[in-house]
């Protein structure tokens, strides 16, 4: 009996998270799955800012790839006052925090002034870009990740 009212509990559970849309379909939810899902490529669990290398990202601006896997990146980007975020658009969807500074964006066709604790969102193949006012750094997260960066 014990055995029969937790099967029936699991199939409430996985039609409940089904239906929510959290699952998907043709994976089974069960216990031990819930949590599995292979990664192609992922970051360590711990990501130290001493220990991660800052990369060319043109014009004089640079990056810190943060923590990855195959759905979703965080990039630390750092400005120097009058750096260009030149213009350009990608298939991923994009969110920025300000963690620091000021910068005139440019999202489609609408332009304002951001600063320190400010975000933005980009949806996929929208031209955008900035300009630094003050020098700052952005907090950039993507998905699915930018497997370009990692080159």
């Amino acid at each position: 009996m014990k055995k029969l009212l937790t099967a029936l509990s699991l199939g409430a559970l996985t039609l409940a998270i089904s239906a929510c849309g959290n699952q998907p379909k043709e994976t089974p939810s069960t216990p031990e799955t819930q949590n599995e899902q292979t990664m192609t490529q992922q970051s360590g669990n711990f990501i130290f800012e001493a220990d991660t290398d800052w990369h060319d990202a043109g014009g004089g601006v640079v990056r810190q790839i943060l923590g990855y896997n195959d759905n979703i990146m965080m990039v630390k980007v750092k400005f120097k006052k009058g750096q260009v975020g030149a213009m350009h658009s990608h298939p991923h969807t994009q969110v920025t925090y300000v963690a620091s500074g000021a910068f005139e964006f440019t999202v489609g066709d609408v332009t304002k002034i951001v600063r320190a604790g400010d975000a933005l969102y980009k949806q996929p193949n929208i031209p955008h870009g900035c300009v630094c006012l003050e020098d700052g750094i952005l907090i950039d997260c993507f998905n699915p990740m930018r497997e370009t960066f990692l080159k």
